[in-house]
């Protein structure tokens, strides 16, 4: 059973009948138990970083997730949720993060004169990986966000894409998985990677 992190920020609903679709089961729950007991855990979102960490907080979750990880169990940060994931973020100030990965989460830069929030259809440029499987190349994936991860491993990327500069948008260090995109929403590939996650042990 895959356990969605409801810590009340992202379209979780979207999430959860994306993996329903490939045929796996998934709840939505700030329940603890549930998500210690659950095969794999989902952490979304979409919003600030600090209300996130804050809301985490609050609802007792934070502990959960540590376990999970150290468990060995596999746990993916989608958009948001894979930003949480590193030491701290500057959005509307500095604030820590899961540090689960060693790295920052920084605003795209305005000066490379992009439209702010990248939103849309980009190219992905992966390396091989499993949560990678299958998918085509070149492969396009949806976003939406106005901040971008800077991981100090760079054995960690595995996945960029160009917007106004090279961004990583995927990581992965052990059973640790992120994506800046929403595979959700990034149709039949998209839907590849969520069935891949779920076929992780």
């Amino acid at each position: 059973m895959i356990a969605i992190i409801d810590y009340g920020m992202g379209n979780l609903r979207s999430v959860q009948k994306a993996f329903e679709y490939v045929g796996c089961e998934a709840v939505i729950t700030q329940d603890p138990q549930v998500i210690l007991n659950a095969s794999h855990v989902v952490l979304p979102g979409v919003g600030a970083f600090g209300d996130a960490i804050r809301n985490l907080e609050r609802a007792g979750l934070i502990d959960g997730i540590y376990r999970v990880v150290q468990d060995g169990r596999p746990f993916l940060g989608i958009c948001l949720g894979l930003q949480l994931l590193f030491e701290r973020s500057y959005e509307g100030g500095a604030f820590k993060g899961l540090a689960l990965l060693p790295g920052e989460v920084k605003r795209l830069p305005e000066e490379l004169n992009i439209k702010i929030p990248h939103m849309g259809w980009n190219e992905l440029k992966y390396r091989a990986n499993p949560i990678f499987e299958g998918l085509d190349d070149p492969c396009f994936v949806y976003f939406v966000h106005s901040y971008y991860v800077e991981p100090r491993v760079s054995e960690h990327v595995i996945g960029t894409t160009f917007y106004g500069m090279d961004i990583t948008v995927a990581v992965n260090k052990d059973n640790i998985y992120g994506l800046q995109f929403h595979p959700e929403k990034s149709g039949v590939e998209g839907l590849k990677m969520l069935r891949n996650f779920a076929r992780l042990k």
